[in-house]
């Protein structure tokens, strides 16, 4: 058991003061003595800390997300879905403790692999405090924030001046690529977008569909549909 715990720790990236919170992590209510020799109250505990740390992380990221565009990426990171992806991708399944027809291969249920992510957050918590737990969620979570930050703003504005578009001349916005700049690694784009060849302000992002959201909401910005744009300097990409 020592082995796997040790195992399970490099594939974590955190090694534990009390191992024992870790093996308690991995071990379902299906084969604990007890329930309270279960992941559950792990479960419980984690499931506060993943929803503050993937909150923090939106709010200070993005300052000009509204209340119900954070709830709505909270939810679609923080879910049983998400976070069953994260335990899979870790290959974590072969070090949970579990009992009767859930440790058969392909049967762990996604509440299962869900809720050992989070008794994960809550054992890191408990054993380091929230440093290191914030960091294994922001570590395995930005990417899915990433996703559906794009996909809001995607919804929020490329949409939106598709629809106004289309309502108001029957055509569709052209986005142009203007400008990139910064090492391979760390790229900013500048685009600018037209509607029957009357051209909108640019705008830069850390990718083309980022720069594509941007230069969507500078055109309704200028229309008159949103409020003034923020400066968008490759600086300022760079660092959000």
């Amino acid at each position: 058991m020592a082995d796997s715990l040790e195992r399970c720790q490099e594939i974590l990236g955190y090694s534990f003061h009390d191992p024992s919170l870790l093996e308690t992590a991995l071990t379902h209510a299906s084969i604990a003595s007890t329930r309270l020799e279960s992941n559950e109250r792990l479960e419980f505990l984690g499931d506060s800390v993943l929803g503050l740390s993937v909150c923090t992380a939106l709010f200070r990221q993005n300052e000009d997300l509204l209340e119900g565009d954070m709830t709505k990426i909270k939810s679609t990171v923080v879910s049983r879905k998400t976070c069953a992806e994260v335990v899979r991708s870790l290959g974590l399944e072969e070090y949970l403790r579990l009992g009767g027809d859930l440790g058969e291969p392909g049967r762990m249920p996604e509440s299962v692999a869900a809720g050992v992510f989070e008794s994960l957050v809550g054992a890191i918590y408990i054993d380091g405090g929230y440093a290191p737990a914030d960091a294994f969620v922001i570590k395995h979570m930005q990417p899915f924030i990433d996703e559906a930050l794009e996909n809001t703003h995607q919804e929020n504005f490329k949409s939106l001046l598709q629809q106004y578009s289309q309502r108001k001349a029957s055509a569709t916005p052209e986005y142009t690529l203007l400008d990139e700049q910064g090492p391979d690694h760390s790229k900013c784009f500048e685009v600018a977008v037209s509607i029957e060849g009357k051209h909108y302000p640019s705008a830069w992002g850390r990718s083309k569909k980022q720069a594509e959201q941007a230069a969507a909401r500078c055109a309704l910005e200028a229309l008159g549909l949103l409020e003034e744009p923020q400066d968008e300097s490759p600086a300022a990409a760079a660092e959000d």
